[in-house]
């Protein structure tokens, strides 16, 4: 068992998370287009214009800054990084949208990958969950969309980012969406678990960028609800989660309908050889910008304790530990766990005890999660036990 300050976790039984697809899965009759045969039109990607103050930086300035912010760079003509946002040739909505966020300065992974990705190189971000890698790759996705020929009828998206799970696909979509507005663009979230109508419709009012899951994609690409002709951007975000969920299939064939020619940027907190053998299949001389340790770290923020005992004494020492928590008034515990029926049983004995606790797992509607979550925030429950499918990124979205 372990407890740090953002939350606790424990091991109930054996581990049984998996999610392996089936070759008889929706969307794997799509054919794979000829693209040999197809003429594509040719389409703009690099729009980056290096600022003044950029160019006056020595080389040793700039790998002393690199050094100071955890940034190691792999590639040839790797563009410098920016120091502020001044400094990157967003448009004057998009700069003013990020004033009016608060945000002072761009984060290790965004100072980087900016450059690069307005340059129209293929990308691999190796960064943490909350490095801020959402608006690394969306804001340079917004200047894509807007120097590409405006939607038709019957047009797919021009940007798709593909995330593992509801979750992160709903988190990005709302930040999507505020930049999206600024910038009179559209954005949609298809996911799986939800009812297909109100996606169906977003979709056919059409969107410039759609935020995915991998299988519900696949389903809407084979009922032809939409298809990829347009898209010239991709992002892979989270692409060790999707692999360990068992996603590649999917994966590899919603590239299968995508141009060859595309913008390509792959976002992922680990770097193993499945991770490396999707990369080398879909990127093309890509710049890989790793910040930090390339091996999972625990925040040094977080003050992890410990404690050892037996298997018959997990479940005492358990309500021991949230009788202490929760005897301050504003204190809140998140607890995970491997199953979703450990999940409920542990929600049910809780209750039985008075805890104010609920849960979270794959098995809830998107109504019952979207509440869950909304009690855990406000504090009217002070305790959120929570699946693993659930918990990547899970406290961003609890908390931002």
């Amino acid at each position: 068992m372990e407890y740090g300050t953002s939350g606790f976790r424990q091991n109930y039984g054996k581990n049984s998370f998996s999610r392996r697809p089936k070759p008889q899965e929706v969307g794997f009759d799509l054919k794979k287009p000829d693209w040999a045969k197809i003429q594509l039109v040719r389409f703009q990607k690099n729009f980056f214009k290096e600022d003044a103050m950029s160019k006056r930086r020595s080389n040793t300035e700039i790998e002393e800054h690199q050094r100071s912010k955890e940034i190691t760079v792999k590639g040839l003509n790797v563009p410098r990084p920016v120091y502020n946002f001044t400094e990157i040739n967003f448009p004057p909505s998009i700069l003013q949208k990020i004033k009016e966020k608060g945000f002072t300065a761009p984060t290790s992974i965004q100072a980087q990958s900016w450059p690069i990705v307005m340059s129209g190189l293929d990308l691999i971000g190796i960064a943490q969950t909350g490095s801020g890698k959402t608006l690394a790759y969306l804001l340079p996705g917004l200047v894509h969309i807007s120097a590409q020929p405006r939607l038709e009828k019957n047009d797919g998206p021009i940007v798709l980012v593909i995330c593992p799970t509801r979750e992160l696909s709903i988190q990005v979509q709302e930040i999507s969406a505020d930049f999206c507005q600024t910038c009179r663009l559209r954005s949609v979230c298809i996911y799986g678990g939800s009812s297909k109508g109100p996606q169906i419709r977003e979709l056919n009012r059409g969107v410039e960028i759609v935020i995915a899951t991998p299988g519900r994609l696949l389903d809407f690409l084979s009922m032809d609800i939409t298809n990829l002709k347009r898209c010239t951007y991709l992002v892979l975000d989270e692409a060790d989660r999707m692999l360990d969920m068992g996603f590649e299939p999917q994966i590899r064939k919603i590239i299968e309908q995508i141009r060859p020619d595309r913008q390509t940027l792959m976002y992922s907190a680990t770097w193993p050889k499945d991770v490396q053998n999707l990369a080398s299949a879909f990127l093309t001389n890509p710049i890989q910008v790793n910040i930090g340790k390339l091996t999972l770290q625990a925040s040094h923020q977080i003050q992890q304790i410990i404690h050892v005992c037996m298997e018959a004494e997990k479940s005492q020492k358990l309500r021991d530990l949230l009788h202490e928590l929760c005897s301050q008034r504003d204190n809140k515990s998140l607890i995970f766990t491997d199953k979703k029926v450990t999940c409920d049983h542990l929600v049910r004995e809780l209750r039985r005890e008075g805890f104010f606790v609920s849960g979270i797992h794959g098995d809830k509607n998107q109504y019952e999660r979207e509440h869950v979550l909304n009690e855990f925030r406000s504090g009217k429950c002070s305790i959120l036990i929570a699946t693993d499918v659930a918990s990547r990124g899970l406290g961003k979205h609890l908390f931002i």
